[in-house]
């Protein structure tokens, strides 16, 4: 499923509209009246927010899938003179800007999960989830792998020709990103044929490497995609990997990070081969793939607060910094958390 939304908030005049979009995204995600109340309740926050405390940013909506259940995430970004003190800021009556001083509290409680980031005079990023089967008044324990990603279009397109997906199987998590040619309707046709192929197959027991070779046959009826497809097996401590063309692909780890290789080619159109390569899964490590709509020169060793984050968050700090601006950008995010290891 490749539903997501950006929307800018300057004024007090977008906020209805962010809402409008809200309610939109509530019911694709199946959310009763009830759960679109708590919806609506966030994104006018964090809106809110946005025009309060940092002149202005932008706010990201996504519909997710795990397992059988449908979700939104909501993540609201800026680069404002973020927050000293984030705990202050959950409580009740706690404000700065002279108003009541309910806003992130009320976000963290309507939440199913919630996490804040804020580095001052650098910004602040706030990301909320919430699931149609799941109660979204209190924050669960940790899964024991959480995955979150951005798709962002081009500026002056509607559609992005970006897409990620995300498996959570009983024995492994698999992953897909995929960039297609270009970008615009046709970019989008051809990344959103390769998740349909993703979504059919991965649950059938394909590997890395099939689902890509599955993927590049469905394509050759479209402009064709870059593609890398990453496959975590927990219980091995390894990562399976394949991809065809620029998709960065890379393990974080202090002692055993690494780039994962793709090789030459374009699903759909020439690959030369496509090939598996394991890595090591190290315990706390964290894997992302972009694309190159994202800048490559980031380094998230140098933020050490940001790594112990919701894969969410993180995806949403890697394109609020380092977004070119002058493709579709998509990045997706996994780990696992630190209470199962």
């Amino acid at each position: 499923m490749n539903i997501y939304a950006r929307l800018s908030i300057k004024d007090a005049s977008q906020v209805a509209e962010a809402r409008r979009q809200a309610a939109r995204f509530s019911q694709a995600a199946g959310f009763d009246a009830a759960m679109e109340s708590k919806v609506n309740l966030i994104i006018s926050e964090m809106a809110t927010n946005l025009i309060k405390h940092a002149a202005g940013g932008e706010i990201l909506l996504r519909v997710i899938e795990n397992k059988d259940s449908q979700g939104l995430d909501i993540l609201a970004l800026d680069r404002g003179p973020g927050i000293a003190h984030i705990n202050d800021c959950l409580r009740d009556g706690f404000s700065t800007a002279g108003s009541y001083g309910n806003g992130l509290g009320a976000i963290y409680r309507l939440s199913a999960y919630c996490e804040i980031y804020s580095v001052l005079n650098q910004g602040t990023a706030v990301f909320s989830r919430l699931w149609n089967k799941a109660p979204a008044s209190f924050a669960p324990a940790p899964e024991p792998i959480s995955f979150g990603g951005v798709c962002v279009p081009m500026p002056g397109e509607e559609l992005c020709g970006d897409a990620w997906a995300v498996r959570q199987l009983p024995d492994r998590i698999i992953a897909m990103m995929a960039d297609g040619l270009g970008h615009g309707p046709y970019a989008a046709e051809a990344s959103q044929a390769a998740v349909e192929v993703f979504n059919k197959n991965a649950a059938r027991g394909a590997t890395a490497g099939q689902l890509l070779s599955y993927m590049h046959s469905a394509l050759k009826s479209t402009r064709g995609a870059v593609i890398a497809v990453a496959e975590i097996l927990p219980a091995s401590r390894l990562v399976r990997y394949a991809g065809v063309g620029n998709i960065s692909g890379l393990i974080i780890h202090p002692e055993a990070g690494c780039h994962m290789v793709s090789l030459n080619g374009t699903a759909g159109g020439p690959v030369r081969k496509i090939q598996e390569f394991i890595y090591p899964w190290p315990e706390n490590a964290l894997l992302v793939m972009h694309s190159d709509g994202l800048a490559t020169h980031w380094r998230l060793d140098e933020l050490p607060v940001l790594q112990r984050k919701h894969p969410g968050l993180i995806a949403g700090i890697l394109y609020r910094d380092y977004f070119r601006g002058r493709d579709d950008a998509g990045v997706v995010v996994i780990k696992e958390a630190e209470s199962t290891l």
